[in-house]
């Protein structure tokens, strides 16, 4: 099923948690502290894939998690590291944060990546936190949330020549007369519901050419298959208006074409073009074709007879599509650290009053309240004197906490107390 919008979630992997452990030999009754840090959650990384035409993929499985990291063990062992997820998508995917509606990327080369959910750091064990002052530490981190994010994806296809025109125009026959590709031909409107490709060979030289669903008038403001057309024509080269030169009034549809292509922006009135006079196989369309041509050119504009019934002319157009569209400059891949990267600080802090109670948010005291062994007087002092400079204490008295009140950090309620030193 082609599919050219869809909407994924992405969920970078958790970091481990770091441990409180401490060395247990024998004869060595006291040993110190060696929890090892936990390991880093993997990535969530998209990538251009040549192989897949469109975003279909995603019609069922829309949410992509990474692995989290392991938990860190004592020995100083780090837990393992959580593994990357590779999500394939086509080459000329456009990705759009959801929320904002802002483009991050544009994935126009085959093979290009961005990261789009970070995994969390593993969180530190205990032996990460020995100093002259505290020489058995009963504390220790929570790993760091992966990132999350809901992205919008957009597929335009990437082709050197488009085929517009108005339905049954013969776009489909011509695409399938010009290159080795087989759509889906019939007799009726509407045949083409979805993008077609194909490429077209000359010597060593290759162009791709998109058979585009067919335009109505009002198709720029959405009409019948609007953008869903339009889109699929912003990145080729060339535009081909295919015209059925037996139509009553051939001119007429080419002035349609023309007002959808200029309504729609984008430049695509100002792009290279030529005009195919098709079916000349048919006598009405025959006897029409020096008139229209004759026209055309007095107006500046290119025009080919052709039959993609019978392959009159269609060497002719190939020929003359080669000499117009030139090689396509090569596209520089997506370095692999590009990452989509979230507004904030991931070391903000903030509190703030919640259902009757206060919340601290922030990654640091989250991750550090979550390890910390509460029944350890060293670690809650420890935990209270980092409260005092980051600030969380004054901000937490400026809301008018008191003795009894509830703290939330992360997933803990504390109670507040004057007392805690």
């Amino acid at each position: 099923m082609f599919l050219d919008r869809a909407r994924i979630s992405v969920r970078g992997g958790d970091g481990g948690r770091g441990v409180i452990a401490f060395r247990r030999e024998a004869h060595v009754p006291r040993g110190g502290p060696d929890g090892g840090d936990g390991g880093r959650g993997g990535d969530v990384v998209l990538r251009a894939d040549p192989q897949l035409a469109s975003l279909g993929d995603f019609r069922v499985k829309r949410v992509f998690a990474a692995e989290s990291g392991g938990a860190g063990a004592g020995s100083n062992r780090s837990g393992k590291a959580g593994g990357d997820l590779v999500v394939r998508v086509p080459v000329g995917t456009t990705v759009r944060d959801a929320a904002s509606g802002a483009e991050v990327v544009d994935l126009v080369a085959a093979g290009a990546e961005i990261v789009a959910a970070k995994g969390g750091r593993g969180g530190r064990g205990n032996a990460r936190f020995v100093s002259s002052t505290r020489r058995a530490p009963r504390i220790a981190e929570d790993g760091q949330p992966g990132e999350r994010r809901e992205l919008d994806l957009e597929l335009r296809l990437i082709a050197d020549v488009g085929l517009a025109g108005l339905p049954n125009a013969g776009k489909s026959s011509l695409l399938a007369a010009l290159t080795r590709a087989r759509p889906k031909i019939a007799a009726y409107p509407f045949t083409t519901l979805t993008p077609n490709l194909g490429v077209a060979r000359l010597e060593e030289r290759e162009l791709v050419i998109a058979d585009i669903p067919g335009l109505i008038e009002g198709a720029s403001t959405g009409a019948g298959l609007g953008e869903d057309f339009l889109r699929h024509i912003e990145r080729t080269r060339l535009v081909v208006h295919v015209v059925d030169a037996a139509r009553p009034d051939p001119l007429a549809d080419i002035a349609t074409i023309d007002r959808e292509l200029a309504a729609y922006g984008r430049g695509l009135d100002a792009r290279q073009e030529i005009v195919a006079l098709n079916k000349i196989d048919l006598a009405e369309a025959r006897e029409r074709v020096p008139e229209l041509v004759e026209t055309l050119r007095a107006r500046g504009r290119e025009a080919l007879a052709v039959s993609a019934a019978t392959g009159e002319g269609v060497d002719r157009l190939a020929k003359q599509l080669f000499t117009l569209v030139g090689p396509r400059p090569a596209a520089e891949a997506a370095a692999r650290e590009r990452r989509i990267v979230f507004a904030g600080s991931a070391r903000d802090v903030r509190v703030e009053r919640e259902d009757g109670a206060f919340r601290v948010r922030g990654d640091r005291i989250e991750r550090l309240a979550a390890g910390i062994d509460w029944a350890s007087g060293d670690a809650s002092a420890y935990f209270h004197r980092l409260l005092q400079r980051s600030g969380v204490e004054r901000r937490l008295r400026e809301l008018g906490v008191k003795e009894g009140d509830t703290v939330r950090i992360g997933r803990l309620e504390l109670e507040w107390s004057e007392s805690a030193e």
